[in-house]
């Protein structure tokens, strides 16, 4: 089975910015998230996990 051919439309300068801001916004909030995993691991570790020896 073929899909229809699908056409798009060129994005407005006012969609462009709507997306890219959403863009930040997710990675901004990606990166926090994964910021809180790291600081909440090392917290439940304790703090000499960073001091032992490799």
């Amino acid at each position: 089975m073929q899909d229809p051919k699908v056409e798009y439309r060129p994005l407005t300068p006012e969609e462009e910015a709507r997306r890219r801001k959403r863009s930040v916004a997710i990675a901004l909030a990606l990166g926090a998230m994964v910021l809180l995993f790291f600081v909440l691991t090392i917290a439940k570790l304790g703090p000499q996990v960073l001091s032992r020896p490799l």
